[in-house]
């Protein structure tokens, strides 16, 4: 079983996709720590009624950013992570953090990266006028929501979309896909070559998409 770690600053809904596909016995990892900037956060909740345990690494508390992934890399280490995911963490990794932790942290975002980087990554999609959107889920490097890609997921964008609407949709291929990706890490699915995520030895399958569809 994958050891996995969450890293959140918010509600935890990609959290909780996360605890309920670890609640299939033939789901080869676990969540053996969820680690929170906020106190308050919800996702620290939805941990504790799944009996998972919890951390606060406020970075309030430290001087520095460097003292404060120290603090989160020591827990992680004392929980034994293997894998790290970033739900909706809402800090900045230091170089040396993402470094440590290279090939082995996972975020994802509300784009088809490289895409719409940054924050409010559906509006600046609605902006733009493009025809499809969607989730990324990759490693992380230094760069803003930088590293090889592993898996994308895509939804159209409807003329009447505003954020809330392709937000929603968005979130829900997000709630399915991180489990897929992490499935496909712990079962050693995924390598990283020239700073390419393969799949399985491919670097791409062979079926494609368009929007409009082809009848």
């Amino acid at each position: 079983m994958l050891r996995v770690a969450v890293l959140l600053s918010g509600r935890g809904s990609n959290l909780q996709a996360l605890i309920d596909a670890c609640r299939d016995p033939d789901f080869p990892a676990t969540i053996v720590s969820v680690i929170s900037n906020n106190p308050h956060a919800q996702g620290l909740a939805r941990a504790q009624k799944a009996g998972i345990a919890t951390t606060v690494v406020n970075h309030r508390s430290y001087e520095s950013r460097e003292t404060f992934d120290a603090a989160i890399t020591n827990d992680l280490d004392e929980a034994r992570a293997e894998l790290v995911c970033l739900a909706g963490f809402m800090r900045i990794l230091t170089k040396r953090f993402v470094n440590r932790w290279r090939n082995r942290l996972l975020n994802i975002h509300p784009s088809l990266l490289p895409s719409f980087k940054g924050l409010d990554a559906q509006q600046q999609a609605l902006d733009a006028g493009v025809k499809l959107a969607g989730c990324s889920v990759h490693f992380v490097r230094s760069g803003l929501d930088d590293g090889p890609i592993i898996a994308q997921a895509a939804v159209p964008v409807l003329d009447n979309d505003d954020v809330k609407a392709l937000s929603t949709r968005i979130l829900a291929l997000e709630h399915s896909l991180y489990p897929r990706v992490v499935r496909l890490i712990a079962e050693g699915r995924v390598a990283v070559v020239n700073e390419r995520a393969i799949i399985d030895g491919k670097l791409h399958s062979s079926s494609s998409m368009s929007n409009p569809s082809q009848d």
